[in-house]
C-alpha cells in the first residue's frame, strides 16, 4: 500500500496523545470493563449531583491515562443536570509544573471563575481586594496602568496578567507569592462573594456551580528539609483553604500523593479519591488479557475511523502479531499507545507499518524509561514484577509518578475492586531490570 503524503500526515495527526477529545468525541471508547468497572459520572458526578452541601473531591491517575477526557465527560453530563461547570487546565496559562505553591492554584481559580461569571455576577468584592494590593502587584503585572481609570472588564484583564506572569515569568514568581500569601483568607472571602452572587443569577436552567481545577497532577514533587513534599504543602497543609470556596470542586492529584504515608490523611480530608487505572491488557499473572487487547485495539480502530471508515487496523500492521504487540507495549497507557502508533507511522514511509518501524518506535521509548530510572531504582522495579504490589515508600512513589510503575484494577467474582501494580512493559526489555531482576529471583 503506498498511500500519499496528505494520507499519512491525516493518519499520523489521528494519534496526537497530547489532546484530550471532547465530550462526545466520536472517537471515545468506553473502557470502564477493563478498568474496575468504574464510572467518574457516577463516583464523581453523583457525589455533586446528590449531595446537600458542596463538595470537594480529588481524581487522580497517572499522567496520560485519560483523565482529562474523563473530566471533559463529565462536564457535559454536570452541564446536562443543571450545574454550571467552569473547567480549566491549570499548566496551559497559569502554573509551572515544575515549581507550583498553592497560592498559584488559588489565583487561577479566581482567574477563570472571574472569566466565566463575570456576566452573571458582580466582581467588586474581587476588584476591591486587587485595588488594595495594586500598589504591590502592579509592578509584579508589568503595567503602570492606574486601576481606577479601568472599565470592569480591564481590571479583570490587569488580574489575569498576574496569574499569567506566575507561569511565564519565574524570576516574578516568588515576588508575587510573597506579596499575596499574606491576604489570601480575605481573597478567598472576597472570591465567595461573587460566587455567592454569581450562584444567585446562573444562567437559566443552572442551579449549582462547580469548578474542575485539571492537570495538577502535573505537579512535580519537590522533597523538603523534613521529609515531606510540596505535594504535603498543597494539598494538606492548605486542604482548608482548598475547600473553602462555596461551590461544588474537583482536584485533580498526583496518584502518588495517595499511595504516601499521608494517604489516610488524605482520606480523612477529602473522602476517598477516584483513580482512573490503566486498561488491563495483561493480567496480574503476566497472561495476555484479551478483553484488554481488543478495547486497545478498539481505541486504535476508533482513530484510524475517523480517516477512513472502510479501513481497519489490522491492516495497518504488518501482521496482526504485531498489533497486538503494541497493545501489549503500551501497558494500557493511552498517551504512550498513540505515542507508539504515531511514532510508528513518522518511521513508514508505505503502509502496512513495517515490524522494524514499529520496533524502532518501542526502542526509542524504552530509552526514555531507561534514561527515567536511577541505579538505586532497579531491583524495586523487579519487586514490584514479582509481587504486583508496591512499598509505602518515597522510591515507589517516585516511580508511580513517573509511570514506570502502573496501576491497575479489576472486579473479582464478588463484584469487589481488586487493585494490583506491574511496571511498564517497556521496562521488562531492559538489560539493567533484568539483571535486577535475576539477582533478587534466580531462576
Amino acid at each position: 500500500m503506498q498511500p500519499d503524503f496528505a494520507f499519512l500526515k491525516r493518519l499520523y495527526n489521528s494519534f496526537d496523545p497530547f489532546r484530550p477529545l471532547p465530550a462526545g468525541d466520536p472517537a471515545y471508547v468506553d473502557c470502564k470493563e477493563v478498568r474496575g468497572d468504574g464510572d467518574i459520572l457516577v463516583e464523581v458526578g453523583r457525589e455533586i449531583l446528590y449531595s446537600n452541601r458542596m463538595t470537594c473531591q480529588l481524581y487522580a491517575g497517572h499522567r496520560g491515562a485519560g483523565k482529562s477526557t474523563e473530566l471533559l465527560r463529565l462536564q457535559k453530563h454536570l452541564n446536562e443536570q443543571g450545574c454550571f461547570v467552569v473547567y480549566f487546565a491549570t499548566d496551559e496559562e497559569d502554573i509551572d509544573a515544575e515549581d507550583a505553591q498553592y497560592t498559584d492554584i488559588l489565583l487561577a481559580c479566581t482567574r477563570h471563575l472571574l472569566e466565566a461569571l463575570k456576566d452573571s455576577a458582580s466582581p467588586n468584592a474581587l476588584l476591591n481586594w486587587l485595588e488594595e494590593r495594586w500598589q504591590d502587584l502592579k509592578d509584579l503585572a508589568l503595567t503602570e496602568v492606574s486601576l481606577e481609570k479601568l472599565s470592569v472588564e480591564a481590571k479583570i484583564s490587569q488580574f489575569a496578567k498576574i496569574t499569567a506572569n506566575l507561569r511565564a515569568e519565574p524570576s516574578q514568581r516568588q515576588k508575587i507569592r510573597e506579596k499575596v500569601n499574606p491576604h489570601t483568607i480575605k481573597l478567598i472571602e472576597a472570591l465567595n462573594q461573587f460566587i455567592k452572587d454569581a450562584k444567585q443569577h446562573l444562567p437559566s436552567g443552572y442551579s449549582q456551580l462547580v469548578l474542575i481545577a485539571d492537570n495538577l497532577d502535573r505537579i512535580v514533587p519537590i522533597p523538603q528539609e523534613d521529609g515531606r513534599t510540596n505535594h504535603d504543602q498543597i494539598f494538606l497543609d492548605r486542604n482548608e483553604q482548598l475547600k473553602a470556596l462555596d461551590c461544588h470542586l474537583i482536584y485533580t492529584v498526583p496518584i502518588s500523593l495517595l499511595y504516601s504515608n499521608q494517604a489516610a490523611n488524605v482520606a480523612n480530608i477529602y473522602g476517598n479519591a477516584q483513580v482512573l487505572p490503566m486498561i488491563m491488557v495483561q493480567t496480574p499473572e503476566n497472561q495476555n488479557y484479551q478483553r484488554g487487547i481488543n478495547k486497545v485495539t478498539e481505541l486504535l480502530q476508533k482513530r484510524l475511523s475517523l480517516i477512513d471508515s472502510s479501513l481497519s487496523i489490522v491492516d495497518m500492521f504488518e501482521n496482526r502479531e504485531a498489533l497486538d504487540n503494541l497493545c501489549l507495549m503500551s501497558g494500557g497507557h493511552v498517551r504512550n499507545l498513540l505515542l507508539l502508533m504515531k511514532e510508528a507511522i513518522k518511521y513508514s514511509d508505505s503502509l502496512p507499518i513495517s515490524n522494524r518501524a514499529l520496533q524502532k518506535a518501542l526502542s526509542e521509548l524504552r530509552n526514555t524509561y531507561r534514561n527515567t530510572v536511577f541505579a538505586n531504582e532497579w531491583e524495586a522495579l523487579a519487586k514490584v514484577h514479582f509481587s504486583k504490589q508496591i512499598e509505602n515508600d518515597q522510591l515507589y512513589r517516585g516511580l508511580l509518578f513517573n509511570r514506570c510503575i502502573l496501576e491497575y484494577r479489576f472486579l473479582n467474582k464478588l463484584g469487589e475492586s481488586q487493585v494490583w501494580y506491574d511496571i511498564h512493559p517497556l521496562i521488562k526489555g531492559i538489560k539493567e531490570f533484568q539483571d535486577g531482576y535475576d539477582k533478587l529471583y534466580p531462576s
